[in-house]
């Protein structure tokens, strides 16, 4: 973290504006935050009983609500047009022209639960909006209308609700300090499907799942039990009757008997055709929650929420859902897409073996269809590893629109031949990738890994592409830390396991190969000396 006069120099750039519910400590936060980097502090809402000589309480009594918006509006848009920190009221970002005013400002969003903001905000006689109610129930209700909003503006969201102040500070001044106004802040990407979404990405999207969501009578909400924590946060963002059912973790969450279980669930409680179902975690949560909801009474809305690096840029995306049976991996499953996805970088940790499996298949992408996203990798390759850094959010972006693209274009995965290649161009890698996956119990981007530098391997020895592509695919998967070579004695039951892979077709083997980046193309049942040599190159 930078010393104090660091930060003081980078923070007078711009004023640094404090959003939330009310209780969320914006104004206790503030005037710390302003003292740390030498800047003045203004709260708004002070502001405006300073211009009318009359409190809040006396404006929205006299006046009404739209008249006190309009004085917010006007305070707000002046005291950003000079360096400080400011503490916005809960509803000042819901004006049109404040939300205008704020981007290109780092705005960190204090986020709290209702409950808790309720207990310190206790009997505030000045807040209009909260007098005479039940708050905790009243800024919930907030909560649902304004955090899509929250989210979308803010450059940082920090939970409030057991971090200690001085923890919150810090946390926004390190912010600030990094904070440029045209780093990478986020992005909203149309999906052309059968029935159009958005996929949203950037930190603290999730709590756009109210808005994702609309009016719902029920909501199910699929998590596993690490998870637990966020999925409640995410109850207090609709106003829906949210059904939380806890599944395993990881690939025990794509058994038929879990899926049995949650289908029981749905019927106790009495799931329609007009309810939705949720999917907070991994991939394997993600897949579950797409087939629950592409079966049940034969189809209900679906929302999407991955929460690793592999689940934003593969699992997530594209529309297909399904359970595992016995060792194969989803053996049974549908083509169901959701109405958006919200992949909230906020989810992703600093693990760099959590984050690898990802960037394979961000990797991937870029070699099948996207040259900058394979630039970003090769060139930032440090900023990949942070999830705090807009250069990871803005390859996972990239990567998928990368997918979201071809997968909407071919949802069904029709059969591609010669270099007219369809979806079948997001499996480069995976005919030996999902064998090795299988033999080893490796992670999937892992073992994808070397299915990648195999088929390079296997695309240069068939005279499609260069030894310089060869030579790209090993520098940038050695620089990601992910394996290149396996077993030389696994061959034989590498090669069967091929053999069950989906994309055999009348007994044929169908590879994905390169002629050069972004160029791909077909091969059938390559020649098994072709198949055996190239695996040699990258036996150990």
């Amino acid at each position: 973290m930078n010393g104090h006069g660091d930060h003081a120099r980078k923070g007078r750039g711009s004023a640094i504006a404090l959003i939330g519910l009310s209780g969320s400590g914006k104004s206790t936060v503030g005037p710390m935050l302003a003292a740390k980097l030498g800047l003045p502090h203004h709260d708004v809402d002070v502001e405006v009983e300073r211009r009318e000589g009359r409190t809040i309480r006396e404006i929205f009594d006299a006046d009404g609500e739209p008249a006190f918006r309009a004085l917010e509006r006007d305070a707000t848009i002046d005291l950003l047009q000079t360096p400080g920190v400011l503490s916005l009221g809960g509803g000042g970002p819901l004006t049109p022209q404040v939300a205008d005013a704020l981007r290109g400002h780092p705005v960190v969003w204090l986020r709290v639960a209702p409950a808790v903001a309720a207990a310190r905000i206790g009997h505030d006689e000045n807040r209009p909006l909260l007098a005479g109610r039940d708050a905790a129930l009243r800024l919930r209700s907030m909560l649902s209308q304004r955090a899509g909003t929250y989210a979308a503006l803010a450059s940082l969201a920090v939970d409030t609700d057991r971090a200690g102040v001085d923890a919150v500070v810090d946390s926004i001044a390190a912010h600030v300090a990094d904070f440029t106004p045209d780093a990478f802040g986020g992005e909203v990407i149309p999906v052309n499907a059968e029935k159009p979404y958005e996929v949203r990405v950037g930190r603290g999207v999730s709590f756009e799942l109210g808005r994702a969501l609309g009016r719902r009578e029920r909501v199910a909400l699929l998590h596993p039990a690490p998870l637990a924590e966020a999925a409640g946060l995410l109850v207090e963002t609709t106003d829906a009757d949210v059904t939380l059912i806890e599944v395993p973790d990881g690939e025990d969450a794509k058994r038929a008997a879990v899926l049995d279980a949650v289908w029981h669930r749905l019927d106790e409680a009495g799931f329609t055709r007009a309810d939705a179902v949720v999917g907070l975690g991994g991939g394997s949560t993600t897949d579950l929650a797409g087939f629950v909801a592409a079966t049940w009474l034969r189809g209900l809305d679906f929302v999407s929420i991955p929460t690793t690096l592999l689940a934003m840029v593969d699992t997530a995306i594209g529309g297909k859902t399904g359970i595992n049976v016995g060792r194969t991996k989803n053996a049974v499953g549908a083509f169901w897409e959701p109405i958006a996805v919200l992949c909230d970088t906020d989810h992703l940790t600093g693990d760099p073996d959590a984050l690898r499996g990802g960037l394979a298949e961000m990797a991937k992408h870029g070699l099948v269809a996207d040259p900058p996203t394979l630039e970003l990798l090769e060139t930032r390759t440090a900023a990949m590893f942070d999830p705090a850094r807009p250069e990871l959010a803005e390859g996972i972006a990239r990567s998928i629109q990368v997918k979201t693209a071809i997968a909407s274009a071919d949802l069904r995965e029709a059969t591609s031949v010669g270099t007219d290649v369809g979806r079948e161009v997001l499996n480069y890698g995976h005919t030996l990738g999902l064998a090795v996956e299988r033999h080893s119990g490796w992670g999937h981007g892992q073992a994808v890994s070397v299915g990648l530098l195999y088929a390079a391997v296997l695309s240069h020895r068939l005279g499609h592409a260069g030894a310089a592509l060869v030579g790209r695919h090993r520098r940038l998967l050695e620089r990601l830390g992910l394996p290149t070579d396996y077993d030389r004695a696994a061959w034989p039951e590498l090669r069967r396991l091929m053999n069950r892979d989906k994309k055999v077709r009348a007994s044929a083997l169908r590879f994905v190969l390169l002629d050069d980046v972004a160029r791909p193309r077909i091969e059938v049942a390559p020649d098994e000396d072709d198949l055996r040599d190239s695996y040699e190159e990258i036996a150990r």
